[in-house]
């Protein structure tokens, strides 16, 4: 019965870290190929537009997760009233 349970767990760690490379290796490729667009967006970004959008979208970002943190570190105290 134990042999079963550790060869479940190195299965599941196995594709666990799998699935990670996985996702770390495309997030790469698509930030490789993303590069020179960002880079000549940038240079035409004459008025700052998009570092005012980054930025607002950060602000907003942000604002949602302290709502979220909050709720989930306070969320279980309503139960004690």
């Amino acid at each position: 019965m134990q042999t079963q349970t550790l060869a479940v767990q190195l299965t599941s760690t196995f594709v666990d870290d799998a699935i990670g490379l996985a996702k770390g290796f495309f997030q790469t490729m698509i930030h490789l190929a993303t590069a020179p667009i960002e880079r000549i967006a940038k240079a035409c970004d004459v008025a700052g537009v998009l570092e005012q959008r980054r930025s607002k979208r950060r602000t907003q970002k942000s604002a949602s997760r302290r709502g979220r943190c909050s709720k989930w570190l306070f969320g279980s105290l309503s139960q004690l009233t």
